[in-house]
């Protein structure tokens, strides 16, 4: 199992999903409505539910907000939400991984290949992009879930792959999992350490690449675009940008 974790820069700058917290709500209630007609409407009876049903908990979602994103699954004549991910290419060669959920495939398309060509990127076939990286589970716990030691051997004992940690101010556990697996070692692992704050899929790179300073810059415009996009749910990629150069880009 690793150490230090910078996950925190591939997935996204900490914090930028609390810029709009209506826009926030939005997408993770589009996700539990989805989740809710894939399956069971009870998240105990349906995996994907209850880790979206977490999630949005974790942002402290209203409990209200959340029933009624599981209530609209059923109601007749409701939008119907298509998956669809888009794979690119973004500044200094970064591969992004942009997963939306959209009622007009055409809308989305030209919106994620409006904010790539204005933002240094260019959108590739599906597929393109995605050999590099590996879908695996992700949970991820605050600084003070507890030391290095204790939340390794909750994850090692829950059955986790690996676990990254970093005990600075801004940083937290990133626990990995074997996708099939994410639902059982969070459950386990919230018995131990409590509720996680984030518990989802992710597209984890196999190798990272390091950004300059004026390629970072482009790079977060770019991720802030499609990040802006209604439809679009997470954006994934392989960089790394290191903590000296994300403050000096505020």
């Amino acid at each position: 199992m690793a150490g230090h974790s910078k996950f925190k820069n591939i997935m996204h700058r900490k914090g930028a999903q609390d810029k709009k917290r209506s826009a926030m709500f939005s997408k993770l209630s589009r996700e539990i409505t989805v989740a809710a007609k894939m399956g069971m409407p009870d998240p105990d009876m349906n995996p994907r539910l209850r880790l979206a049903v977490n999630a949005a908990k974790a942002q402290s979602m209203p409990k209200d907000n959340i029933q009624r994103a599981i209530d609209k699954a059923a109601q007749a004549g409701g939008e119907d939400y298509e998956e669809i991910r888009y794979e690119g290419y973004g500044p200094g060669g970064v591969a992004l991984i942009v997963e939306a959920l959209t009622d007009n495939r055409n809308r989305t398309a030209t919106n994620v290949r409006t904010a790539f060509s204005k933002n240094g990127g260019n959108l590739g076939s599906e597929g393109s992009v995605s050999h590099g990286f590996e879908r695996k589970g992700l949970i991820e716990y605050p600084v003070n879930a507890g030391d290095e030691e204790k939340v390794l051997e909750a994850a090692i004992e829950a059955g986790a792959d690996d676990v990254e940690s970093d005990m600075g101010e801004d940083g937290g556990h990133t626990i990995w999992t074997a996708a099939d697996d994410l639902h059982a070692v969070a459950t386990a692992l919230e018995a131990t350490l409590g509720e996680a704050e984030n518990v989802k899929l992710a597209w984890k790179p196999n190798i990272t690449v390091d950004m300059d300073e004026g390629a970072a810059g482009t790079l977060l415009k770019l991720v802030d675009a499609l990040d802006d996009d209604d439809d679009v749910q997470t954006v994934w990629g392989n960089y790394e940008i290191s903590d000296e150069i994300m403050d000096k880009l505020g």
